[in-house]
């Protein structure tokens, strides 16, 4: 049982996302909040697996939220889901550095909602091809790339893996282009993450990109 909390200043849209996700048996609602204040208040006492969060809200917006649920996180910590009915380019780099695991807009069908609670449930990333265009684009605006503190640690394997991340693969999907089992692949995605001190595989995508890694318009799916 996946456990979610909804974090959005609309109560209607609050009451439209329970009904969707309790049809669904293999997720429960465990609290919602109307902005970010009341998200920090509640998630540490409903503890769920995660937040599904909108981005602009009064008091503290969902990204400011997402950086301080995320900050120092630990196994027990929640994934954060953001979600918005505003253009994504203001805010998907932004909230991906502070530890959001993917971005959803509101119209997105149920089936597509349950499933993204269901990835970033499982701790991988849902970089969709939109949002990584947006990555891209947000550092071909940099004049030079950012040094990352651990990423000259990986191995050629490893920067083979991190690189088939940034395209916003899932692990079964780089274990099929490597020809290698899921199972290894986890081992290099795990390892990826220990060497760059990352807290999940989103922020070592944002690594991968910041550094250079990735170069703008070779990361598209």
């Amino acid at each position: 049982m996946i456990r979610v909390v909804l974090v959005d200043d609309q109560a209607m849209v609050r009451q439209g996302l329970r009904m969707i996700l309790e049809a669904e048996p293999s997720l429960t609602v465990v609290g919602e909040a109307g902005d970010g204040r009341e998200a920090l208040e509640l998630v540490p006492r409903a503890r769920p697996d995660v937040v599904l969060m909108d981005v602009r809200m009064p008091r503290m917006d969902g990204i400011e939220a997402c950086a301080q649920i995320r900050a120092d996180a630990t196994d027990d910590t929640p994934y954060v889901l953001m979600l918005t009915t505003f253009d994504l380019e203001d805010y998907v780099y932004a909230a991906l550095r502070a530890g959001a695991s993917g971005f959803l807009l509101k119209d997105a069908p149920a089936e597509q909602l349950v499933m993204a609670i269901e990835v970033v449930a499982r701790g991988d990333a849902l970089l969709a091809p939109q949002v990584t265009r947006l990555l891209i684009e947000e550092v071909a605006r940099r004049p030079t790339p950012e040094p990352v503190p651990g990423l000259d640690r990986l191995t050629e394997r490893e920067l083979e893996v991190l690189r088939l991340m940034s395209r916003g693969m899932s692990n079964s999907e780089i274990a099929a282009a490597l020809y290698l089992g899921e199972a290894t692949i986890k081992t290099h995605v795990g390892r990826v993450l220990t060497k760059l001190n990352a807290r999940d595989r989103v922020q070592a995508v944002v690594a991968a990109y910041d550094s250079g890694l990735v170069a703008p318009g070779t990361a598209e799916r």
